[in-house]
């Protein structure tokens, strides 16, 4: 089937992989380089926080509430509009994302988990090759097998399937609009390059490593409030910046919770947008942390 390449971690995916790292750097160097002489304003401000929510909320909505834990349900429509979303972050086409972070649940920081930073030491020097594994290193390992097994039910979904082939083009996308936005705001070419950079590029950047700092920083520094099996933790900085999964002991303790910020004080802009399409009708059935049903096994997608 045309999607199985991406379940499938080869050598091409890969080097989509060290793509998808790469030119996003290069991306901030560039726009670093265009604040000489002019600065950044508010056109690219804007242009770069709407684009951050945007693909960020498609990210912890959508590939990870929605898609992965079933946390809630929700229309064709909206299902489009999340999946679609998800993939301007460029951190992969959807079934991929989501098999990968299902066998993620079944092993977390265990034999067989894909981004685990857990290592047989605790040096500083152990610790940190931890960290680069769970935080980046992991994307350049192919030890990932029957990532396919992971999203039997997806694959029955034929909307979720077409917009998974188009990955690609919603990646273009993600970095065209805010090109387009940063022209059409100021009237200049000079202004669709800012947007390309500062809304494209570097907000792919930003939104990658906050989403990659939830596999490493919330798995070595925070709080754990509920003994999980695994070594997850509440991290208040990426609770805020990770817009609700940085309560990341929450989530583990719940996993089907469309709700990660159990306290009053956990702001979880995602579980705020749940509810939101919830009064709206367009989404239904929304979990919360009373249904546990995590016993360290992904669910079934059969």
């Amino acid at each position: 089937m045309d999607h199985e390449p991406f379940l499938q971690l080869t050598w091409g995916v890969l080097a989509i992989n060290f793509i998808s790292v790469f030119i996003p750097f290069v991306g901030l160097i560039g726009a670093m380089i265009s604040l000489w002489g002019y600065g950044i304003g508010a056109t690219e401000l804007v242009v770069m926080g709407v684009m951050y929510l945007v693909s960020g909320l498609g990210i912890t909505v959508g590939y990870h509430r929605l898609f992965t834990h079933r946390a809630f349900e929700a229309t064709p429509a909206l299902q489009a509009v999340l999946a679609i979303s998800g993939a301007t972050a460029v951190q992969g086409p959807l079934l991929q994302w989501v098999a990968v972070h299902r066998r993620h649940h079944r092993y977390s920081d265990h034999h067989g988990d894909p981004h685990s930073p857990k290592t047989l030491g605790s040096n500083v020097g152990a610790i940190m090759r931890g960290f680069w594994h769970a935080h980046l290193g992991w994307l350049f390992v192919r030890n990932v097998p029957d990532l396919a097994g992971y999203v039997k039910d997806l694959r029955r979904n034929p909307l979720l399937m077409q917009i998974d082939r188009l990955f690609v083009v919603w990646v273009a996308l993600g970095l065209l609009i805010p090109a387009a936005l940063g022209g059409w705001l100021t009237g200049t070419y000079a202004g669709a390059i800012r947007g390309f950079l500062w809304g494209g590029l570097v907000r792919v950047l930003l939104v990658s490593h906050v989403t990659w700092s939830i596999n490493s920083v919330c798995h070595l520094w925070g709080s754990r409030p509920y003994p999980t099996r695994d070594l997850s933790r509440n991290n208040v900085l990426f609770g805020w910046l990770g817009l609700g999964e940085g309560w990341h002991n929450n989530h583990h303790a719940y996993p089907t919770s469309a709700r990660h910020g159990l306290k009053w004080w956990q702001f979880d802009v995602s579980y705020l947008l749940i509810r939101a399409c919830e009064k709206l009708g367009w989404a239904w059935n929304v979990h919360g942390p009373e249904i546990v049903v995590d016993s360290g096994q992904p669910h079934p997608a059969d």
